[in-house]
């Protein structure tokens, strides 16, 4: 299936979008592997099952492959896992002067929605992915039956967070990215996780082997340079999801739960002994609050 269409959505102009669409056909399942183009992106998606649909948005570092484990919560919904602009099978025609924002990554969502046909959606987001989400919340709230964060906050960065971004800029200039994400990676997991599951951590590292070096430096200067958005919570009417590692540093418990109170209505998972990637740290007690967030918007929509 092809679609073209043009037009001027939210002040960014869009000229050109083609879809194409491959069907894997497998013995248990069906998975819709997808790519469309938007401005200078082309960006590959996932989509499985059917019913309300919940997009997964992945972090820093990361591809759609990082959800992974949660595959099996297709039999209650319409899974769509992208690959944002710059990660996994997502490229980059040429060097996009908006990547450097969190606000077009939002844009690139909007436009799966739209090239998807989907007026409506559950979206939740692992760490950078829950900034985008956020993004999303405040521009185009009328697409939202509710929204989450998986290891995520509505902070803006500290000037410590700033600096220590800046400097893995550097680090990304003087060694790469490959040996950037090899150093930091690991950081993310849990001491004990990190112990029995070398091999596991040591395949996320590989995945992003063919990152860009520009595109994981445009990730860190839109994380620099997005704002505080704990207003958008604050005046939310639809649920928000937390989900909160109690080992997590890179996006802390403490700070967290001084944001939960802020919705309306929130749903609160703390995840013992995880840090930043539940994911796969709790990957069970993970899905089981991300089916009982589903379940309870689809009951009430």
């Amino acid at each position: 299936m092809t679609q073209n269409w043009q037009g001027n959505f939210n002040g960014i102009k869009t000229v050109y979008i083609e879809s194409t669409a491959i069907l894997l056909q497998g013995k248990h399942h069906h998975i819709m592997q997808k790519n469309f183009h938007y401005n200078n992106a082309n960006i590959f998606y996932r989509m499985e099952g059917e019913g309300i649909a919940v997009v997964l948005l992945h972090g820093f570092g990361e591809d759609g492959g990082v959800w992974d484990e949660q595959i099996e919560l297709k039999e209650y919904c319409k899974l769509i896992i992208p690959d944002l602009p710059g990660s996994g099978a997502s490229t980059f025609t040429k060097r996009e002067p908006l990547a450097s924002t969190i606000e077009f990554y939002a844009d690139c969502i909007y436009a799966l929605l739209k090239n998807e046909n989907i007026d409506a959606c559950i979206m939740l987001g692992h760490s950078m992915g829950g900034y985008i989400t956020l993004a999303f919340a405040e521009k185009y709230p009328q697409l939202l039956k509710g929204f989450g964060f998986v290891h995520s906050t509505a902070f803006a960065d500290s000037e410590e967070k700033k600096q220590n971004r800046q400097r893995g800029i550097e680090l990304m200039d003087q060694y790469g990215s490959y040996a950037f994400l090899k150093n930091t990676t690991p950081n993310l997991f849990s001491n004990k996780f990190k112990k029995e599951h070398p091999r596991k951590i040591n395949s996320l590292i590989e995945r992003g082997n063919n990152f860009s070096k520009d595109a994981l430096q445009d990730y860190y200067r839109a994380m620099m340079q997005r704002p505080d958005r704990t207003a958008v919570l604050k005046n939310s009417k639809i649920p928000v999801l937390f989900i909160i590692g109690t080992e997590d540093t890179a996006a802390p418990m403490q700070d967290v739960l001084k944001q939960v109170h802020l919705p309306e209505i929130a749903y609160i998972h703390i995840l013992e002994n995880t840090a930043h990637m539940g994911m796969w740290e709790a990957s069970e007690k993970l899905n089981t609050a991300i089916l009982e967030f589903i379940k309870a918007l689809s009951e009430n929509g």
